[in-house]
């Protein structure tokens, strides 16, 4: 249940009520949220006789459904916006980690070229295995910031831990929560509070469901800025890396008002299939692309397989233009 109560009670008043109905309690300002489990259904009379709105929701997917909010939730990118009327298709690319100033200088000429606002790049990698590269931690959040004074880009960057979540929100403008990491509450936690866009990457063996109550979870901490990202899923079948499981995402768009963005380029695991799937994607209407691009993919030290050249990213970028306007989007 969610119960909106108004800012003219004392906020320990608010709190008190919060309390009494073992809810959470978030300040809006112009009024007070109140949303307890779904499991509640009655109000006492005092609260009842306040609460300027009351929703009785059927699942915890409360604070991201389309029955609290229908609207999509409009998310700041810099000077644009995605979410909203939806009328943009945002465009996030970059090498899957930062591995040194060459290569991540290379890939911000190339973005700049093309008109791309946000570089996404590791530099705390949650890598399987422990003798793989595993990133330039701070250094490489430290070259990001250099890159977006120079160059004028947004920095997408993830956080795999809570040991640097407070780094990689210094640095960062959009903060990453990665598949792994989905069900962590600490990184949860300090995502809803650093005010930051968030992209929460959906588990490769999560079910929708969940994807939604981990964003929920960041919502309900006061930050409503939340962007979902399906990066593929696993199934029976082994000859790509992961399934896109586009079906969910036709789930998502329906149910739940939050920003859908999709990642070809884990769900493909291969090169030669991203820009077949990012155009499809596109064609869904989706929010957003997040698509990993190197200037030598034989030679980077994370997914190499998986990531396009600066050529194939172009040709990918200008094909999927078309694509954009025919379904009512901009690519930005």
């Amino acid at each position: 249940m969610i119960i909106h109560l108004p800012n003219t009670i004392p906020s320990l008043q608010a709190q008190a009520f919060a309390e009494q109905l073992e809810a959470l309690c978030i300040n809006k300002g112009t009024h007070y949220v109140l949303v307890t489990s779904h499991m509640v259904h009655c109000l006492p009379a005092e609260i009842a006789d306040i609460a300027l709105e009351v929703w009785d929701m059927p699942t915890d997917m409360q604070l991201s459904s389309r029955s609290y909010q229908a609207e999509t939730h409009r998310i700041a990118i810099g000077d644009t916006y995605i979410g909203g009327d939806g009328g943009n298709q945002l465009m996030i690319a970059g090498p899957c980690a930062v591995e040194s100033r060459e290569q991540i200088e290379q890939s911000c000429q190339m973005l700049k070229r093309l008109g791309v606002r946000v570089l996404r790049a590791g530099c705390y990698k949650p890598r399987t295995s422990p003798y793989t590269f595993r990133g330039l931690g701070e250094d490489g959040l430290k070259l990001l910031a250099e890159m977006r004074e120079k160059y004028g880009v947004l920095v997408a960057t993830e956080m795999r831990d809570a040991t640097h979540a407070d780094k990689v929100i210094e640095y960062a403008d959009i903060v990453q929560v990665g598949a792994k990491a989905m069900y962590d509450h600490g990184l949860l936690t300090a995502a809803g509070q650093c005010g930051k866009p968030v992209i929460l990457k959906r588990g490769f063996s999560s079910t929708l469901q969940e994807l939604v109550h981990a964003a929920d979870f960041v919502m309900s901490c006061g930050n409503e800025n939340v962007i979902l990202c399906e990066r593929g899923i696993r199934s029976f079948e082994t000859q790509t890396r992961f399934t896109l499981d586009l079906c969910g995402v036709a789930w998502l768009k329906e149910h739940c008002n939050l920003p859908v963005i999709l990642d070809p380029s884990h769900a493909m695991g291969y090169a030669y299939g991203v820009a077949d799937l990012a155009r499809a994607c596109t064609a869904m209407g989706v929010d957003g692309l997040l698509i990993e691009t190197h200037p030598m993919p034989c030679q980077a030290k994370s997914d190499a397989a998986q990531q396009l050249s600066h050529e194939q990213f172009a040709d990918m970028y200008k094909s999927i233009e078309p694509i954009a306007k025919a379904v009512g989007k901009t690519l930005i």
